[in-house]
């Protein structure tokens, strides 16, 4: 079957505003990729202190796909790391790239899915594979609940959104109702964020009418936002600021080499994306609140991820 065999599951029944997270991972590896290639220095910075193993990838495997330009996964995990805790990852995104059809599909797990932990046995919150076992657990679980491959991961730290936005010089959003959140008040129309108030953007949910889906519309304008930054020329002497945040907040198992044949293979998958966020019943069990997510739920999901690109 290639790379290692898909592992089965019982499909069980079985929430996340930090899906913006993700956009330092999607520096590396998108609209502002190229920077990292043309600066001879960045290489030891991405090889010593973003790489990190995982074991459940087969890394020649994901290496041939990117040079075939086939549809290619990746799980993108926000994580709260608290001192004398090594963190629960609250974000839990399986990104895949399409280059042939140049574009992107992010699928959102949310945090409290009832799932059970791969090489642990618990059956608990998904975030909670992270803590237990680290990036590997993290992945064998996500891959066993779907009943999908990864290629590669990037965990990223929570406070590296605030920092990798401001070392852009902020983003553009299209903003569709006026609202406050926390001490900012954002007005309707196109709007300019720096690092603090794109997480306050981004964060609002409550006093939003489409609760979470206006909210992931408003994370995806953010992502969108610094990725059309990184992309620019005018942002080339801002690398080293960027890789700045990157050492102190991402880890990968991509090296140098393979940001590289991404930027080449890949890049025009940022052209059109789409986003979906995983639905549940949410309920207390225990004293912990779970969301079951149904067979057909899972199923679908499955679904949308190995057909992307297929048609």
């Amino acid at each position: 079957m290639g790379r290692r065999e898909v592992k089965k599951k019982k499909r069980r029944k079985r929430r996340g505003w930090k899906i913006l997270l993700v956009v330092i991972g999607l520096v590396l590896l998108i609209g502002g990729i190229y920077l990292f290639t043309i600066i001879n220095d960045v290489r030891t910075t991405v090889n010593q202190d973003l790489h990190e193993d995982v074991s459940s990838i087969d890394t020649d495997e994901t290496k041939e796909k990117v040079d075939q330009k086939e549809p290619i996964n990746i799980l993108l995990l926000g994580v709260d790391e608290r001192e004398n805790d090594v963190g629960r990852s609250d974000t839990m995104i399986v990104m895949t790239l399409d280059p042939n059809n140049d574009q992107m599909q992010m699928v959102s797990i949310p945090r409290d899915t009832r799932v059970e932990i791969a090489g642990d046995g618990r059956t608990t919150r998904i975030n909670h594979a992270y803590a237990y076992g680290g990036s590997d657990m993290a992945v064998d679980t996500v891959e066993n609940f779907l009943d999908i491959n990864l290629d590669y991961y990037i965990r990223v730290n929570m406070e590296g959104l605030s920092q990798v936005v401001d070392a852009v010089d902020g983003v553009t959003v299209q903003n569709d109702r006026a609202f406050s959140s926390g001490s900012f008040d954002f007005e309707k129309g196109e709007i300019e964020l720096d690092g603090r108030e794109a997480l306050a953007f981004v964060r609002m949910r409550k006093n939003d009418p489409q609760g979470d889906i206006g909210r992931n519309e408003r994370q995806r304008q953010v992502i969108q936002g610094i990725i059309d930054k990184g992309a620019r020329l005018d942002v080339v002497n801002k690398v080293g600021d960027v890789m700045d945040v990157l050492g102190d907040n991402v880890s990968t198992n991509m090296q140098f080499g393979d940001m590289r044949r991404l930027a080449t293979n890949y890049s025009s998958a940022r052209k059109n994306s789409s986003t979906y966020q995983m639905e549940g019943d949410g309920r207390m069990v225990n004293g912990m609140y779970l969301i079951f997510m149904s067979e057909e739920e899972v199923q679908n999901t499955h679904d949308m991820i190995v057909d992307f690109g297929s048609e």
